[in-house]
């Protein structure tokens, strides 16, 4: 029996696979252990900060917070557009959110009826995940208390304290600040190419933005920034305790001041009543704008909590049309408001002012009658008598002399035209006619004839102007010497915005403009001019220059009646008033528009500008004083009683 036989060799080369097998999977164990203590002390070294970051993250949550809007005060400091508290109910979508089940079950705690209910799903369908939904707001305390009670059985439900804008004066300055509105799916759109806009902003159900005025134009300054609170929250997101340490706090936006006055403004309104029209003040001695009133107004607060359908057609599709801005964007015929520009126009045109022309209550030409107000006429009138009695004769053959671009000239220099930079958008220049704009606009008849001109000539025809040009133009011509801008915003976070009295000079001569103002004082102040009653302020020596106006809305057939009486109203004739004082060393202008007013415009505007311009002048301290210095004693009548003789006592009234 053979032994086995040992083949050393064999064994030297399955020790030496096994060796270099035990190196391999050595190594590979080595350096997977290496590898993994080397990421362990990346981890626990060098990226722990990192990582502690990441942990507080998902301990720790934050919760956007709605800067708080910058306030807007008149020139006095008082509030026209502040903040408020307000309890609001919010609800978060996330993962497994039921928004069905969850309504129903806040149904049980705050009324939501089916309209909210609704929109809150449409919000809900539209709003990015964890993005809150406002489900109600201006809760009340019971309401407040009630949901925050169960808010730990109602995943994604919070009730909380936010702001919500207020406009203390309602609709008196609602044309001029505008409102604040939820952000809507266009402001969204606009929005996502704009890299300076705060996207998690605009979805935030507490913030709000500008849609008109002053909110709108101003809105990025009132904006301010976000800010965030620090909570500790769960697994599931839900908030366990508030760490107020942590909090970001956010940035108000900046305050408005304008130049408006509250008192004038209110006045303004209170005294337009139901009429439909404006108002404007300005200080013609600045360009600051101390009321702009539009009528009929809304209120803004409305809007802010957003306006049901049948509410929102109810002010659109109304004839006196609240929602539009007759200060800006509503333009009239100026009517026998323009009679001064057109006596300006003719006195640079060389025209004498002692000039006289027979009035006899109509003028022939071009084969038609061109009647006067005053059916029997004025008699012979110079231009004086003319502004004073506003002969519409007198201004047809002045303004047929001269022609349209000398009238236009002055007309733009006196501001119609124009728009100007007060801060907000909206105003429409109007139209003020010439022969090259006839040319251009008219391809059949371009040609502007001789018939043209006469219209011209009282404000009607190819002229429109809104109520803020009319404003201008008075305070331009009581100024006598800078052509004043309008300012409405004073200052935007302390900064002071320009003054509207750094502009060039006036190109009229003083002479001329004495003239033309002479004539505005005789029609408040004559007792035959044409708004002497409606005019008088019972303010002592303080005296007020005005001019009447009456714009023709429809034509009249030859003979009809001129009547307003009966007629619908948006047939009848617009009333129009402009105004300076105190007369002697005038500070304040105004324009008032009645629109559709039916009377003469010594009827209806001219009350309405004196009792705003009565608020104004007494509220100015200058003014108060001369109005209450006392008048001086006539001089005591020389006697020949002899010494000893204390004749008779003199008594001097007490003040009342």
């Amino acid at each position: 029996m053979s032994e086995p036989t040992i083949f050393f060799s064999e064994v030297n080369e399955r020790q030496g696979v096994f060796h270099r097998r035990a190196f391999l999977m050595g190594g590979l164990a080595g350096g997977g252990l290496l590898a993994l203590g080397g990421r362990l002390a990346q981890l626990q070294l060098v990226e722990a900060r990192r990582y502690q970051k990441l942990s507080a993250g998902n301990q720790f949550n934050y919760r956007l917070v709605s800067p708080p809007r910058g306030t807007i005060h008149d020139r006095n400091g008082i509030s026209l557009a502040s903040n408020r508290p307000n309890f609001r109910l919010l609800v978060t979508k996330d993962t497994g959110f039921d928004a069905e089940t969850t309504l129903d079950e806040l149904a049980l705690l705050v009324p939501i009826d089916a309209d909210r209910r609704a929109r809150i799903l449409k919000d809900l369908a539209r709003s990015p995940k964890k993005t809150p939904v406002a489900v109600m707001e201006d809760m009340t305390w019971e309401e407040f208390s009630r949901v925050n009670i169960r808010a730990p059985e109602l995943p994604g439900v919070t009730a909380d304290m936010g702001e919500v804008r207020v406009y203390p004066f309602g609709g008196a300055f609602a044309h001029v600040i505008g409102y604040v509105a939820k952000v809507s799916d266009r402001d969204l759109d606009k929005a996502k190419t704009d890299t300076s806009q705060d996207q998690e902003l605009l979805h935030h159900p507490g913030f709000r933005i500008g849609k008109l005025g002053v909110e709108k134009a101003f809105d990025t300054a009132l904006r301010g920034h976000a800010g965030a609170t620090k909570a500790e929250v769960d697994a599931q997101g839900r908030t366990v305790r508030l760490d107020p340490e942590g909090d970001i706090a956010p940035g108000a936006g900046a305050d408005i001041r304008l130049t408006l006055d509250a008192d004038i403004q209110n006045r303004a309104l209170e005294v337009m009543g139901e009429e439909s029209g404006a108002i404007v003040l300005m200080d013609c001695q600045s360009g600051d704008l101390l009321a702009m009133v539009s009528t009929p107004s809304f209120d803004a607060n409305r809007f802010v909590k957003g306006l049901s359908g049948p509410e929102y057609r109810a002010l659109a599709e109304y004839e006196r049309k609240p929602l539009l801005d007759k200060v800006m964007t509503g333009t009239y015929p100026p009517g026998s408001t323009f009679k001064p520009t057109v006596a300006m126009a003719a006195l640079t045109a060389g025209v004498d002012p002692s000039e006289r022309v027979t009035c006899t209550g109509g003028w022939s030409f071009g084969g038609r009658v061109w009647h006067c107000h005053k059916k029997g006429g004025h008699g012979s009138q110079n231009m004086h008598d003319a502004i004073k009695n506003s002969c519409d004769v007198y201004f047809y053959q002045m303004a047929l002399r001269i022609g349209p671009d000398p009238i236009s000239a002055t007309a733009k220099a006196f501001g119609y035209g124009s728009t100007f930079d007060i801060g907000i958008p909206g105003q429409r220049k109007g139209l003020v006619g010439t022969r090259e704009w006839k040319r251009k606009t008219f391809k059949l008849d371009p040609t502007w004839h001789p018939g043209d001109s006469v219209p011209y000539g009282i404000g009607q025809g190819y002229i429109n102007v809104n109520a803020l040009q009319l404003a201008v133009m008075t305070a331009r011509l009581a100024n006598g010497k800078k052509a004043l801008n309008p300012r409405l915003v004073k200052s935007v976070g302390g900064v002071e915005q320009p003054h509207g009295d750094a502009v060039a000079d006036l190109p009229f001569s003083q002479e001329h403009l004495d003239i033309v103002r002479a004539g505005m004082a005789a029609v408040a102040n004559d007792p035959t001019g044409g708004a002497f009653k409606q005019s008088q302020l019972g303010l002592g020596d303080v005296k007020m220059a005005g001019k009447t106006g009456t714009a023709q809305v429809r034509q009249y057939a030859a003979g009809a009646s001129r009547s307003n009486q009966g007629v619908a109203w948006k047939l009848k004739d617009h009333n129009l008033f402009i105004a300076f004082a105190p007369y002697d060393n005038p500070r304040y202008a105004m324009s008032v528009i009645i629109e559709h007013g039916g009377q003469f415009g010594s009827s209806a505007a001219a009350p309405r500008a004196r009792e705003v311009m009565r608020v104004a002048l007494l509220k100015d301290p200058e003014i108060r004083a001369r109005i209450e210095r006392p008048m001086p004693l006539p001089d005591a009548p020389m006697t020949d009683e002899g010494e000893g003789d204390a004749g008779p006592a003199v008594v001097v009234p007490e003040e009342g």
